[in-house]
């Protein structure tokens, strides 16, 4: 372990010119994949190689630790731009995300060396969080036992998105009546993974189930209470905040699959009002839908984004302590935009079939993947309960609905982000 240092804040210069010709070309080579690997059902382990290799996977790494040093909203503006690429890799490395800036706020600074130089290196982190049937954060099932120095981990989670690709994962679990987080090796002994999530959309995201049986952990990869720990913290709006980019990311692919479609196609009706569609008033309607949601959808994303490096700044600037104050705006600024960004984006994914005959719902082509996933993604934090929050914050001032545990159930609810 080298020595610690103080981060003050991402000091990087770098451009989102400078970003884009260094991974824009990355991001059009995933793209020629997409349908051929959601036909498949092939998961993207070259494609995530190729972000490693390229620095992706450090874009919040401080550059003093190796890596870019991006903003919060260079950050999501890329993951938007993945998204429209593979919506499925934004979303896989969701928790990869929020590790980094976990770290990047921890207090213990070897611990936070350690680990963002592990990244900038190119480790990968995924998530075993979520255990089926439960919903509070004290609840879980997973333990973590002594066992002389050592602790042993035993237990089965669902919904482990981004693992398969992972060199590390987090684990919540148990400990003598505690929450924790440990972090522990993909391929460590005692750990079985399979790809058998069964959704209809976002297939390829690596969400299956894990089974840890006396996988061995070191003291020092226990990291504290971790993900989903009751109470406030910037954790869920920024989470929700990669799910929204995802969205953003398949309207943008959306339409311009849709305009693709449009300007290749010949065929009309004979009542149409013009020879061509891409001549055609309607077409060029639905087309105008579709290219003012995508452009909705990255806007709304980038400002709630803004929000978040406010969040995040303010929080390395004190320590690492967040201000509760601003967790709260970054927490309603997600719910808003979740509660239109949603909606927009699913209608879009919709109306695209307006612009064409049978043709265009050819299985070669898997235009329906765009609402399959969206619908999918959007399910991760249910709309209804959104909504109804803002409105109780609103007008009552009602809990904002983070984190909760069993015997302490928040008046908002609680989050599944």
């Amino acid at each position: 372990m080298g020595t610690a240092v103080t981060i003050a804040s991402n000091s990087s210069t770098i451009t989102d010119a400078d970003l884009d010709a260094r991974f824009g070309p990355i991001f059009e080579r995933i793209a020629e994949g997409a349908v051929e690997r959601e036909v498949d059902r092939r998961l993207a382990h070259t494609e995530v190689g190729w972000l490693r290799e390229a620095g992706f996977t450090a874009l919040r790494v401080p550059t003093e630790l190796g890596g870019l040093g991006v903003t919060v909203r260079q950050q999501f503006r890329l993951l938007i731009d993945l998204a429209a690429a593979e919506s499925n890799l934004p979303q896989a490395l969701r928790v990869h995300w929020w590790f980094v800036e976990d770290q990047r706020l921890a207090s213990d600074p070897g611990q936070r060396e350690r680990w963002l130089r592990a990244v900038a290196d190119g480790a990968l982190v995924g998530n075993a969080i979520t255990e089926p049937g439960i919903g509070a954060v004290d609840r879980y099932r997973t333990v973590l036992t002594a066992d002389g120095q050592d602790h042993l981990l035993d237990g089965t989670k669902y919904y482990s998105t981004g693992s398969l690709f992972a060199d590390h994962i987090v684990v919540a679990a148990d400990q003598d009546g505690a929450r924790v987080s440990v972090l522990v090796d993909a391929n460590a002994p005692g750990v079985t993974q399979h790809d058998d999530w069964d959704g209809f959309g976002q297939r390829t995201t690596a969400s299956g189930t894990t089974h840890f049986k006396g996988v061995r952990v070191p003291a020092d990869r226990i990291l504290g209470p971790g993900y989903g720990v009751a109470g406030k913290g910037y954790g869920t709006s920024y989470l929700q905040l990669v799910q929204l980019s995802v969205l953003a990311g398949i309207a943008q692919r959306a339409a311009d699959d849709a305009a693709s479609y449009v300007r290749e196609r010949t065929r009309s009706y004979t009542h149409a009002a013009a020879d061509l569609p891409r001549h055609d008033p309607l077409v060029q309607q639905v087309i105008g839908r579709l290219s003012a949601t995508a452009f909705s959808a990255r806007a709304t994303v980038l400002a709630v984004a803004d929000v978040l490096d406010t969040v995040l700044d303010d929080a390395l600037s004190r320590g690492g302590d967040t201000n509760e104050d601003l967790v709260d705006q970054a927490e309603l600024a997600s719910a808003k935009a979740q509660a239109t960004v949603i909606d927009q984006v699913l209608d879009a994914t919709s109306q695209l079939f307006e612009v064409g005959g049978a043709s265009i719902v050819s299985e070669q082509r898997r235009l329906d993947r765009h609402w399959r996933n969206a619908r999918t993604v959007a399910v991760h934090n249910p709309l209804i309960y959104k909504q109804r929050a803002i409105g109780a914050y609103v007008l009552n001032g009602d809990p904002l609905p983070y984190g909760w545990s069993a015997g302490r159930r928040d008046t908002a609810g609680g989050s599944d982000a």
